[in-house]
C-alpha cells in the first residue's frame, strides 16, 4: 500500500481510495482532497446531493491536457508543421480517446454518479479523466501535470506509436519508421516549376544520406507523400 504521510486518522475510506487511485493511475500524491472529490462527482449524482460537479475542472482540464500535449509534440517532432501536429494532438484528446483512457483506468469504479439513470459509462469517465487532470493542475502546477501526462499517462494508457501509424500519410508512418531505426531522414525539393497553368513539384528523400524515393505532385505536399510512398515500398516498410 502506498505511504501517505499527510492523512489523518480521521481520514475516511473513500478519501484513502481516492488518494490511492490518484498515486496509482497519475503518479501525482493530493494534497487537498476535497478537489479531487469534486473531479469524481458527476452532475447526475449533485441534482440529488446538491455537492459540486466535475463540469468545471472538466473545462480547465481539457484546456491544460490540450497544452501540454501540444507541448510534447512540439519537442517530439520538431521537423513537422502546424497541421500535422494538430492532426496527431486531435487524435490524442479527442473525445474516444479520452474516453478510452478513462475506462482503462476504471475511473467509472471511483466515480460518484446516479446509477439509477441510463448514462454512457465511457463518456463520463472520460470526463473524469480531464476533470482530474484539472485538479491536478491546482493542486500541483502544470509541472505536475506534465510530469503525469509524460510518464504515467502516456506510458500506461497511449500507444503513441499506433496512433501515429493510423494516420493515412506516408510520410508520418516513413517518419515512424526513420525514428524507430534512428536514421536520419531528409525531404528535399529537387524541383519546381510553372507551366503557367499548374506548379509541378519533384521531391526526393535521403536516408542517412542515401537517396531513396522521389515523388511528383502539383504541391509540396503531394511530391511529398509520392516520394514518401516510393521509399517505404523500396525499403520493404509498405
Amino acid at each position: 500500500m502506498a505511504f501517505i504521510p499527510f492523512l489523518s486518522k480521521k481520514t475516511s475510506k473513500d478519501d484513502l481510495e481516492i488518494v490511492r487511485f490518484v498515486i496509482t493511475k497519475f503518479g501525482y500524491r493530493p494534497k487537498s482532497l476535497e478537489i479531487f472529490r469534486e473531479a469524481l462527482t458527476h452532475k447526475s449524482l449533485t441534482n440529488i446531493s446538491g455537492d459540486a460537479s466535475n463540469e468545471r475542472l472538466e473545462f480547465l482540464g481539457d484546456a491544460v491536457l490540450d497544452t501540454v500535449i501540444a507541448e510534447m509534440l512540439y519537442v517530439k517532432f520538431p521537423d513537422e508543421d502546424e497541421g500535422y501536429l494538430t492532426k496527431i494532438k486531435s487524435k490524442i484528446v479527442n473525445r474516444k480517446t479520452l474516453g478510452s483512457i478513462g475506462h482503462d483506468m476504471q475511473i467509472g469504479e471511483i466515480l460518484k454518479y446516479n446509477k439509477s439513470r441510463s448514462i454512457k459509462i465511457e463518456t463520463i469517465e472520460g470526463n473524469a479523466f480531464e476533470a482530474l487532470i484539472g485538479a491536478i493542475y491546482l493542486d500541483g502546477g502544470l509541472e505536475s501535470v506534465k510530469k503525469s501526462v509524460n510518464h504515467h499517462i502516456l506510458r500506461k494508457y497511449v500507444n503513441l506509436n499506433q496512433t501515429l501509424v493510423e494516420e493515412i500519410d506516408f510520410k508520418s508512418k516513413l517518419f515512424i519508421w526513420s525514428q524507430k531505426n534512428r536514421l536520419p531522414i531528409n525531404f528535399e525539393v529537387v524541383s519546381e516549376e510553372n507551366n503557367g497553368n499548374a506548379w509541378k513539384y519533384v521531391i526526393k528523400v535521403s536516408i542517412n544520406n542515401q537517396e531513396y524515393g522521389m515523388g511528383t505532385g502539383s504541391s509540396k505536399k503531394i511530391a511529398e507523400q509520392e516520394a514518401a510512398k516510393e521509399t517505404l515500398e523500396l525499403i520493404g516498410a509498405l
